[in-house]
């Protein structure tokens, strides 16, 4: 296992592919936030500027035969806490999971020689590795904490927020039979009156036919009638968000889908349909057609699709909002992984 640090953005580029052939075949978290485009877009602007400054520090391992076989796609920066740190690629609010990307089971000897790369000259001076939004399930973490103690470093770790999921059956009566008779009858409550509604009500996923500079400019508009949304999109958001959809769009995996009344778009949701999962990213309404209810409305047209096409699995991801449970959505939660050398 041989390894290098990659410290430009030319060098990063030069890995798309094989990058993201390991993600698909053999990483532990087989997400979205993972392929080489979205880190990619994420980088370029330092999470819509979450980060005002960094340096690339992407630890490579390659085998005998000059594969790429593992990958912590970091940066170095100072940390919230004021701390000098290796961060993921990806932190923290705009990415709902992240991970190693590495060969599971590689991932014990991948990670004590990572351990040993950072403890070199060849490293920046960091005092803590902080590494968040990482599944709690992953396999990495159990590589992560033996490396600490193999190297006398120290490993904590602590949860985060949840974030539900809806297993599919890949039948929509089968998937309504499953939920709360209150909530199904609900649902096909509000999705008939949508249909029954004046004037006619529509839905659709945009598609190459459509333009998508002017779609992606609806959904950041419908984003903003919310009042945080709104808070949240500063210029440099809105050029970041407009980024990973760009990208996402020009890779294949980009489900950006809009409920209409009339010519109007009254609801939106930005999810990514990637690795037979559907991952919801975000939404937006129009509140003038609260009546209507466009998000629930939506989001059952999205998950008829998503069981219709043999999804997996309907992501709602980080978040603990009540609609995600009335919809089936089940927990299971993301951990932020603290390394701390002395």
């Amino acid at each position: 296992m041989r390894l290098s640090a990659v410290r430009d953005i030319q060098t990063y580029n030069t890995l798309a592919q094989e990058w993201n052939n390991l993600l698909a075949c053999c990483s532990a978290s087989h997400v979205p936030f993972l392929r080489h485009e979205y880190l990619l877009a994420w980088w370029n602007g330092l999470g819509g500027g979450e980060w005002k400054d960094g340096e690339l520090f992407t630890v490579i391992a390659r085998n005998e035969n000059n594969e790429l076989i593992g990958a912590a796609p970091l940066f170095y920066t100072t940390n919230k806490a004021g701390q000098s740190a290796l961060m993921l690629l990806g932190s923290i609010e705009i990415s709902d999971y992240l991970d190693f990307v590495v060969r599971i089971p590689d991932l014990p000897d991948y990670c004590n020689s990572l351990f040993d790369y950072l403890a070199g000259n060849q490293a920046p001076a960091w005092q803590v590795m902080d590494l968040y939004n990482i599944p709690e399930d992953s396999p990495t973490l159990a590589a992560l904490r033996l490396a600490a103690n193999s190297h006398d470093w120290r490993y904590s770790q602590e949860r985060l927020q949840p974030c539900p999921y809806i297993p599919l059956p890949g039948d929509w009566e089968t998937y309504l039979a499953g939920i709360d008779k209150k909530q199904r009858h609900e649902i096909r409550r509000k999705m008939r009156r949508a249909e029954e509604a004046d004037p006619p009500v529509r839905w659709y996923i945009v598609r190459e036919g459509n333009n998508l500079e002017e779609e992606i400019e609806a959904f950041l508009d419908l984003m903003a009638q919310d009042p945080e949304k709104e808070r949240f999109l500063d210029d440099s958001m809105r050029l970041q968000m407009r980024s990973v959809m760009q990208a996402a769009f020009q890779a294949g995996w980009l489900q950006l889908a809009f409920l209409e009344a009339g010519e109007k778009k009254a609801a939106a949701y930005l999810n990514f349909d990637y690795s037979s999962h559907i991952w919801v990213y975000n939404s937006g309404l129009d509140f003038g057609y609260r009546e209507l209810s466009p998000g629930w409305v939506l989001l059952g047209h999205l998950l008829k699709w998503a069981n219709d096409n043999h999804r997996q699995a309907f992501d709602f991801m980080r978040g603990d909002e009540d609609y995600k449970y009335r919809f089936g959505g089940v927990n299971r939660y993301i951990v932020r992984a603290t390394i701390q050398r002395d």
